[in-house]
Parts: C-alpha cells; sequence; structure tokens
C-alpha cells in the first residue's frame, strides 16, 4: 500500500464496520505522528470520519 493511503484506508475500514476501534486509532495516530503532516485528501477522510461519529453513525468501540 502507498504511504500516503494509509490513513485514507484506515478511515475507509472504520467506515465500512461503523466502528472505530482503539487499534485503528491508534494506527491513524501512529501514522499522522511518523509522517509529521497531514494531505489535505486525508484531512477531509478524518473531517468525514469525526462528522459521522458526531452523526452518531460511527461508534468508539473497545474492539472489533
Amino acid at each position: 500500500m502507498r504511504k500516503t493511503a494509509i490513513i485514507r484506508h484506515l478511515v475507509q475500514k472504520a467506515l465500512h464496520f461503523k466502528k472505530l476501534t482503539p487499534d485503528i486509532e491508534n494506527e491513524i495516530n501512529y501514522e499522522l505522528t511518523r509522517l509529521g503532516h497531514i494531505s489535505d485528501v486525508d484531512f477531509e477522510a478524518l473531517e468525514l470520519l469525526m462528522s459521522e461519529m458526531d452523526a452518531g453513525r460511527i461508534q468508539l468501540v473497545p474492539s472489533l
């Protein structure tokens, strides 16, 4: 997988399962820290994830 697609892939995974697990959240945080910046596309993906969580369509869960 291309380095630039990892965050978007993780967001897609959370959207698909309608759940944000600690593993997915930790992987997103790791990638953000590792990259040191965020692309516009990744930023939009994270905004969508947060919007879906705020609307109650994505649940924060302990694990899958």
